[in-house]
C-alpha cells in the first residue's frame, strides 16, 4: 500500500513539474522570448505533451493574464507552432469517428474543402492579386472570401454544439479561447471582404488581411484535428454525439456535407414522446403538448434563463431568427454569447437582479431582417428576481404597415 501511495505521490509531483514548465513556455511567449528558443527549451525540458496538458494551460494562463486581442494571437499562433508534431495521440480502441456522419468525420470533411479552398483558390489568387491588383484579381478575391466565409457554420456547429458538452466535462480551454480566434478570422474574412469590394488601392492592407485569413484557418484546422476532436471523443459519450448529429441540420455545414447519415451499432436514441399530462395555471389548463405548440406558434423567438444563468428553454418556432439547439439547455448564458460580448449580457443580468432594471431593448440589422430584440426580468408575486426572458422579432413586415385593415376585410 504504502509504494501505491509512494508511486501516486511521486506520479502526481511529476504532473506538477510538467505544468510549471508549461506555464514557463506560455510565460516566455508571454514576455516576447523568441519563439525558436521557446521551442528548443520546449523540445530539450518535455518533449511531448498531452491534449489534457494544453487545455489546462490554455484555460488557465489565458483567463489569468487578460491579454489584448493582438496579444492573444501572437501567443496561440506560437503555442501552435511549438506544439506541432509534439502532441501524443490518444490511443483508443475504437474510432467512430471513421465513420461517415459521425459529428467529427463531418468536422474533417469540411476542413478538407476548406484546405483545398485556401490552397487552390485563395492563396493563387493572392499571388496574382500581388502580382496586379487589376478589377478581376480583385473580383476573384471577393469571391473567395464569399466562399470562405461559409466557414461561419463550421465555427457555429463547434461553438453551439460541441463546446457545451465540453463544459459539461470541466473542459473550459478551447471554449474560451479558441471561440475568441474563431471571432477574428470571421471578422477578418469580413475585414477582407469590405476592402475588396471598396477596393481604393490599399494594396498592401488587402494583402496583410489575406496572408492572416490564410495562416489562422489553416492553425485553426490543426488545432481541430489535434487537440479539440481528440479531446472530444475521448470524454463524450456515444449519446451526446448522437445529439450532436441530430442537431447539425440547424446551424447547417460548411461547404460539403454528412457524407451519409450515421447511426451507431448499437440502436439509436429514440425521441422520448412528450408526456399529455396537463399543468393548471391562473387562467386556464393545458396540456404539455398544446402548451408547446402555443409557444412554437409565437410571431416571436423565446428564449427563458434561469435566476443562476442557465438556459432552460426556447421556442421552436418555423423560423428562427438566431440558430438555437437543444446543446444549450443547461448551459449558463453568458457561454452562448461569443466572448468579445458575454461582458454586455452580464451586465444587464446585473441590473435585473439588483432591481436597478425591468426591461432593455435592442435593435439591429441582421441579414435581411430588421430584429428587435426584448429583455425582461422575471419576477415572482413577492419580486423576487427567478429568471430572464428574451423575445426576438422580425419587425420589417410590421413597419411597413400603412393605414387600417379590419378583420372582416
Amino acid at each position: 500500500m504504502s509504494e501505491f501511495i509512494n508511486n501516486r505521490e511521486q506520479q502526481t509531483t511529476t504532473n506538477l513539474e510538467r505544468q510549471a514548465k508549461l506555464k514557463q513556455i506560455f510565460t516566455d511567449l508571454y514576455n516576447g522570448k523568441d519563439v525558436a528558443e521557446v521551442k528548443a527549451y520546449f523540445d530539450k525540458a518535455l518533449g511531448k505533451v498531452t491534449v489534457a496538458e494544453i487545455s489546462q494551460l490554455q484555460h488557465h494562463e489565458m483567463e489569468e493574464s487578460g491579454i489584448s486581442k493582438a496579444e492573444m494571437q501572437r501567443i496561440y499562433s506560437a503555442h501552435t507552432e511549438i506544439f506541432k508534431g509534439s502532441i501524443e495521440e490518444i490511443q483508443r480502441s475504437e474510432k467512430p469517428e471513421d465513420l461517415p456522419g459521425h459529428p467529427v468525420h463531418t468536422f474533417k470533411l469540411e476542413n478538407q474543402e476548406i484546405n483545398k479552398l485556401i490552397k487552390n483558390q485563395v492563396q493563387l489568387h493572392l499571388e496574382q492579386f500581388e502580382k496586379e491588383d487589376t478589377d478581376q484579381n480583385v473580383y476573384q478575391l471577393i469571391g473567395d472570401c464569399n466562399l470562405l466565409f461559409d466557414i461561419d457554420k463550421h465555427y457555429s456547429r463547434k461553438e453551439n454544439l460541441l463546446f457545451p458538452y465540453l463544459e459539461k466535462y470541466g473542459i473550459f480551454g478551447p471554449t474560451k479561447n479558441m471561440w475568441r480566434i474563431d471571432d477574428y478570422i470571421r471578422d477578418a474574412i469580413k475585414d477582407a471582404k469590405h476592402q475588396l469590394t471598396n477596393y481604393n488601392g490599399s494594396k498592401l492592407a488587402v494583402i496583410d488581411v489575406v496572408t492572416y485569413i490564410i495562416r489562422e484557418v489553416g492553425d485553426m484546422i490543426y488545432r481541430e484535428e489535434n487537440i479539440l476532436f481528440p479531446m472530444a471523443l475521448v470524454n463524450l459519450t456515444e449519446d451526446e454525439w448522437v445529439k450532436i448529429a441530430h442537431e447539425s441540420d440547424e446551424i447547417g455545414f460548411c461547404l460539403t456535407g454528412p457524407a451519409e447519415k450515421w447511426m451507431p451499432e448499437r440502436k439509436a436514441l429514440d425521441e422520448k414522446a412528450i408526456s399529455e399530462g396537463y399543468i393548471k395555471m391562473e387562467t386556464g389548463i393545458l396540456s404539455l403538448k398544446q402548451l408547446e405548440l402555443l409557444l412554437n406558434h409565437l410571431p416571436v423567438d423565446i428564449t427563458f434563463i434561469d435566476e443562476d444563468d442557465i438556459v432552460r428553454y426556447f421556442s421552436h418556432g418555423k423560423e428562427r431568427i438566431f440558430a438555437r439547439t437543444k446543446a444549450v439547455i443547461g448551459r449558463t448564458v453568458q457561454n452562448c454569447h461569443p466572448p468579445k460580448s458575454a461582458h454586455v449580457v452580464e451586465e444587464l443580468l446585473e441590473d435585473f437582479k439588483s432591481g436597478k432594471k425591468d426591461s432593455e431593448d435592442f435593435w439591429i440589422k441582421f441579414r435581411d431582417k430588421y430584429v428587435y430584440i426584448r429583455y425582461f426580468a422575471v419576477r415572482d408575486e413577492n419580486a423576487k428576481y427567478i429568471g430572464t426572458l428574451e423575445f426576438t422579432q422580425n419587425i420589417d413586415p410590421i413597419q411597413v404597415i400603412e393605414g387600417e385593415k379590419r378583420i372582416l376585410s
